[in-house]
């Protein structure tokens, strides 16, 4: 069932909500400022994760095509670099943009106050 816009103006169709879960958000958000890609250990602090953590959303983040990672050695360290994907910048910034229309109805809604949903349905 498919309900006009009319109908549910707060629905906002457009929050992927692969991206919409804070985790998640900051580490796109990471990635977005850092096209040559972070470190694992980098992203991890930037975000604030466990491994654990940033593992199972980096692999959320991939199976949907928006995030790679690479492993690689660094002076015969192991080396795991994190870059969002052409896909997922392109995504990421339809997300911002719904975001931004999300919070510019949010903002008119609270500015018209409560008499503005009655004053509609006279």
């Amino acid at each position: 069932m498919n309900v006009d816009r009319d109908e549910a103006p707060f629905a906002f169709p457009g929050l992927d909500r692969l991206f919409h879960e804070r985790a998640r958000l900051g580490i796109v958000t990471s990635l977005a400022g850092h096209p040559e890609g972070l470190a694992f250990a980098e992203l991890k602090r930037m975000c604030g994760l466990t491994d654990g953590n940033l593992n199972r959303h980096l692999s959320a983040l991939e199976e949907a095509g928006y995030v790679t990672t690479s492993k690689n050695f660094e002076r015969k360290r192991p080396l795991t670099t994190c870059h969002l994907t052409r896909q997922g910048r392109e995504r990421f910034m339809s997300y911002l943009s719904a975001l931004e229309a999300a919070l510019q109805e949010g903002t008119r809604a609270a500015a018209t106050g409560p008499g503005h949903l009655r004053e509609r349905k006279a």
